[in-house]
């Protein structure tokens, strides 16, 4: 078996994605490597992804990392899902979370005797069917019971928290295990000489004082410049904006008012989106737009107007391209984070998939020939699962009957990537939905979301009519009727906080 050829492990940025790289090898790696990250406090990291989805859990468990004392540190709040604002229909209003919806009955996924009621008016709207759901609507939450017939166990959640505070509580515990840290700025990128074994590889980092920080394998989170993965290896990117087309943000925190929420919002606006993420500090706020329809002061406004309380910073501009590098891991460079591409906040997937860049890296890790088959594989399933969110992301903006700004008249006539086109008309015909591999969002993720903008199949299941319809609406019944009698034993949101894993009072400025 190969030993591993390199050594030294160099991670270029700090943020949310350097530190997470960093806190897992340390951990992972078991101290077998030097690894060293090099970062700037003169350059600022977007520090936007605040909501998550539920593997974040897995990644802390990962580290051994106790869920009360992290949430401590990052002034987390739960989150059950996202609810959606106005995006099929100005009044419309959706909860797209993360637990399963109803339950299966033999071989018949649960949704298709759902859709055999409801379109003839005997069942109540889908999120009555779900916990989580039901449990967001009244501000309940508490972490699921083992008890298989219990709805309560079937809660699913992820977190809200503050980035900044992630990335310095993961800080902590990188350089508790090894991690070097070095402040300052490159000054430039030093490749392997040609004819060399490994030609145009990355050999080293010279710093502005003239450290030279030599390394074997380098992690670029450099974010959207790319220093590494494209700077230095010209590795390309793939332009999404045709399919999503914003690519601008305002990001504004504002002071907390009223209730503690489990959920993130998303308010579809004229030229775009904002989001409402609350934490027990404080609420995160942005406006996602495209230029071509709005300009920065217009939406600047929109933001504003919406925010709970006072303005705690002032408001950040953010510009972006929605898309790929063409690839993840390019000689010796392997890129996570902005570094690797963006996709707007929509789901809540920019931390994730910084976790499952890491995660796929340790499947992969390079032995002594560094196979060049590892690493197409890694840029395969990359993509794959970059693609994966695209097509998820582009449903909610395709899924609309509004009409009422050119934006939206515009988002009706995006085009669909094939991938996209195939899933929908399959679910349109008799309501199928097919788990793709590489997909992070499960089966009932995209039936919560198409039933949410209003889309709904000409039919269901052949077996689901089998079941008689009074034994169907009894069947139905039971669940939504368990699951609201469940969610009355929660408590209140805030009110699990304060008893579990409520935070200290931040620091002023801070």
């Amino acid at each position: 078996m190969d030993q591993p050829s390199l050594k030294r492990i160099i991670i270029l940025g700090g943020g949310t994605a350097g530190w997470m790289a960093a806190a897992a090898f340390a951990k992972l790696l078991h101290q077998r490597y030097e690894i060293r990250l090099v970062e700037s406090d003169e350059i600022s990291t977007i520090g936007v992804g605040e909501a998550t989805i539920p593997a974040i859990k897995q990644y802390n468990a990962s580290l051994g990392i106790d869920e009360n004392e992290f949430m401590r540190a990052t002034q987390a709040s739960f989150k059950l899902g996202i609810e959606f604002v106005d995006w099929s229909a100005i009044g419309s209003r959706y909860i797209h979370t993360f637990a399963a919806v109803g339950q299966d009955l033999g071989l018949v996924p649960f949704h298709h005797y759902w859709f055999s009621q409801f379109q003839r008016g005997r069942a109540e709207p889908l999120g009555a069917y779900s916990v989580d759901t039901v449990a967001a609507w009244n501000n309940k939450f508490q972490r699921p019971v083992n008890e298989r017939n219990s709805p309560l166990s079937a809660i699913a959640y992820a977190f809200h928290f503050d980035a900044g505070l992630y990335a310095r509580f993961l800080r902590s515990f990188a350089e508790a295990r090894g991690v070097r840290r070095t402040e300052g700025k490159v000054l430039r990128v030093e490749q392997h000489a040609r004819g060399d074994r490994f030609d145009g590889w990355v050999s080293a980092l010279v710093m502005a004082d003239g450290e030279r920080i030599e390394g074997d394998l380098f992690i670029d989170c450099s974010g959207f410049a790319g220093l590494l993965i494209e700077k230095t290896l010209h590795t390309g990117f793939d332009d999404w904006s045709d399919w999503l087309p914003c690519d601008s943000a305002w990001a504004v925190p504002c002071a907390r008012a009223g209730e503690l929420t489990p959920y993130t919002r998303s308010t579809a606006q004229a030229a775009g989106w904002q989001w409402r993420i609350p934490l027990q500090h404080r609420t995160g706020n942005g406006h996602v737009f495209c230029s071509r329809f709005m300009d920065t002061d217009e939406a600047l406004k929109i933001v504003l107007a919406g925010l709970d309380g006072p303005v705690l910073a002032e408001p950040r501009l953010l510009r972006f391209t929605t898309g790929r590098r063409r690839k993840f891991w390019n000689c010796n460079v392997v890129a996570l984070g902005l570094a690797s591409g963006f996709m707007e906040p929509l789901e809540s997937t920019s931390i994730h998939l910084v976790q499952t860049g890491i995660a796929r890296l340790m499947n992969f890790f390079p032995g002594a020939d560094w196979a060049e088959a590892d690493r197409d594989e890694f840029n395969r399933q990359s993509a794959r699962e970059f693609e994966l969110v695209r097509d998820f992301l582009v449903l909610h903006y395709r899924a609309t009957q509004r009409a009422d700004s050119p934006f939206w008249r515009h988002c009706q006539n995006l085009p669909e990537p094939e991938s996209l086109t195939a899933r929908l008309a399959l679910y349109r015909g008799n309501g199928r939905l097919q788990r793709v591999p590489d997909d992070i969002f499960a089966e009932s993720s995209w039936l919560q979301v198409l039933v949410g903008q209003g889309i709904l199949p000409g039919g269901a299941h052949a077996l689901a009519h089998l079941l008689d319809d009074s034994d169907c609406q009894e069947f139905l019944n039971a669940i939504r009727s368990g699951i609201a009698a469940a969610v009355q034993t929660m408590p209140r949101h805030q009110d699990f906080i304060a008893a579990h894993c409520a935070a200290p009072a931040l620091a002023t400025g801070i």
